[in-house]
């Protein structure tokens, strides 16, 4: 199925499919892990994005370690009630 999908990007004249074969050529062995295990890192990326957003947002505080404190602050699972196991 991946070879058909190259032969017919590769025959089309869009620009875009173009640059789709080449993209997913590129990520194929990430694409191929995830569809094998099922396993992504869509828990670190979110908290990742969360810490950006605070550190972001406390930006202006001039004690760096109150900056420190609100973002580790934020992503404790007791601060985020939603995804409290209990």
């Amino acid at each position: 199925m991946l070879r058909r999908f190259y032969t017919r990007c590769a025959a089309s004249e869009l620009p875009e499919l173009h640059r789709l074969a080449t993209t997913i050529e590129t990520w194929w062995p990430q694409i191929h892990a995830f569809l094998t295990t099922g396993i992504t890192n869509a828990g670190s990326e979110g908290t990742n994005r969360v810490i950006k957003t605070i550190a972001r947002d406390a930006y202006s505080f001039r004690n760096p370690e109150n900056q420190r404190l609100r973002t580790r602050t934020a992503t404790t699972r007791r601060h985020r009630g939603h995804l409290n196991p209990a």
